[in-house]
């Protein structure tokens, strides 16, 4: 390993490399799987359509992971970023499959995907928009909202019959105390791992409890192709179109702020040129994945508290996530037996790990001056406030008119947007960090 070259840059042993990828996979895999699932049922797909909706998106995630990690041409940031299926076409896809069919959902994600593309130079522009200030709120945002999943794994995952029932949070507490105590007796390898350790520690304690379930690994094929336009050539109708642009609207934001984080973590700046390469990379990942059958894809934030936890910054890493995940889309048996994980044994890790996000925005934040600009408490404040109103109250917005339901059921763009805009209207473009120095200079005091 080249002890020169930024962690970001730098290549692991394959062994080390190997398991730092499988701990991201198993991190990010039930978050993975769940939009194919929720899609599959909305139209009413018969099983063997679902196994293969779910192997097409795990392999168009490879994909995108390799394209944002390794880069392409000009696409791709190139740090430690998994790329999942974004959350917020949920809703969207639902409305499309059940007017339209699924042909209409892929020539929406086309079309949205190359506007992606083509606008990531010009969003990069406003970079300067996320001081300090703003980069802290929205990273505590994506942490605290992510917390509940953590918590609803824990508990046997939503609809669960058994749900919160004690042996599920036992399980959890067991995985979750087991990631502590490896990161705090052991150093190096065995330490990075300690979330992967911690998961297959919860796996051992959950057989005999009767929660690991193998079944279908038996009868699930070897090999899965994932052929272009299974479902049909794609369909193009305008009010479809409009709605998933407006999500990859969204979904900029919000990979906005991963990136900035994981550039905190990693203590790796993000300049306009960074943000360009990696939106574009979400726009051409899109495009491919309305082309394999798959779905908008965007930076995965389940996985920015893993990097903190671990510690481990090489990109390569999560490039070696990519070639598992490929090869997960491809070898439908393996991905049955990682998805026999059982959500409480998640949830013990997610707890600890999207508590690592919040924890990193906090961070940021302890950067920012509060005593000399009163002005950023307020920015704080309640760009938090706000970016959580989905998460402690669904209904709030429930009478807003149906185009802006993407937007305000969105935690991390409702934060994103609030402490964008408080912050140019207290601070101006230039943020809010150095506007008490400015201001000296400017009157030939001294600060």
């Amino acid at each position: 390993m080249d002890k020169s070259k930024h962690p970001v840059d730098q290549v692991l042993p394959p062994g080390q490399l190997f398991l730092y990828g499988l701990q991201h996979v198993l991190a990010m895999y039930a978050g993975a799987v769940a939009v194919p699932f929720i899609i599959a049922g909305a139209a009413h797909f018969s099983k063997e359509q679902i196994a293969f909706l779910i192997n097409a998106d795990l392999f168009t995630c490879g994909i995108a992971t390799l394209l944002q990690t390794l880069g392409l041409w000009k696409m791709g940031i190139r740090i430690p970023v998994i790329q999942g299926v974004t959350f917020a076409a949920v809703t969207p896809m639902i409305m499309i499959v059940q007017n339209s069919g699924m042909t209409a959902i892929y020539g929406s994600i086309i079309v949205a995907g190359l506007v992606t593309f083509l606008l990531a130079p010009y969003f990069s522009k406003l970079l300067r928009f996320f001081p300090p200030v703003v980069t802290g709120s929205v990273i505590t945002v994506i942490g605290l909202s992510l917390l509940p999943v953590g918590v609803q794994w824990a508990c046997g995952g939503v609809g669960d019959k058994n749900y919160a029932s004690p042996t599920y949070l036992l399980v959890a507490f067991v995985v979750l105390i087991a990631i502590l105590f490896i990161t705090k007796y052991f150093k190096g390898f065995i330490g990075n791992i300690a979330v992967l350790l911690g998961l297959f520690i919860g796996l051992i304690v959950a057989i005999p409890l009767g929660l690991v379930n193998f079944s279908g690994v038996s009868s699930a094929p070897w090999i899965g192709l994932d052929t272009p336009f299974h479902f049909g050539y794609p369909t193009f109708h305008m009010d479809a179109i409009i709605s998933m642009i407006l999500v990859m609207l969204v979904v900029m934001v919000e990979s906005t702020g991963d990136f900035l984080a994981i550039g905190e973590i990693i203590d790796k700046p993000i300049g306009p040129e960074d943000l360009t390469r990696g939106l574009r990379a979400d726009g051409a990942a899109t495009m491919l994945g309305g082309i394999l059958n798959a779905f908008p894809y965007t930076a995965f934030a389940q996985n920015v508290g893993l990097v903190g936890l671990t510690g481990v910054k090489s990109r390569f890493v999560v490039a070696t996530s990519g070639v598992i995940l490929v090869l997960m889309g491809l070898l439908p048996k393996l991905a049955t037996i990682i998805a026999s994980v059982p959500n409480a044994v998640l949830g013990g890790a997610g707890i600890a790990m999207f508590s690592i996000v919040a924890a990193s925005g906090m961070k940021t934040l302890s950067k920012v001056d509060f005593q000399k600009n009163r002005y950023n408490i307020y920015i704080v404040a309640i760009s938090v406030g706000i970016g959580l109103i989905p998460l402690v109250e669904p209904n709030f917005f429930k009478y807003f008119p149906n185009w802006s339901q993407t937007i305000v059921h969105s935690n991390i763009t409702l934060g994103s947007l609030t402490a964008i805009i408080l912050n140019a209207f207290f601070n101006g473009s230039k943020g809010g960090d150095n506007i008490e120095k400015e201001l000296a200079a400017n009157s030939g005091m001294e600060v």
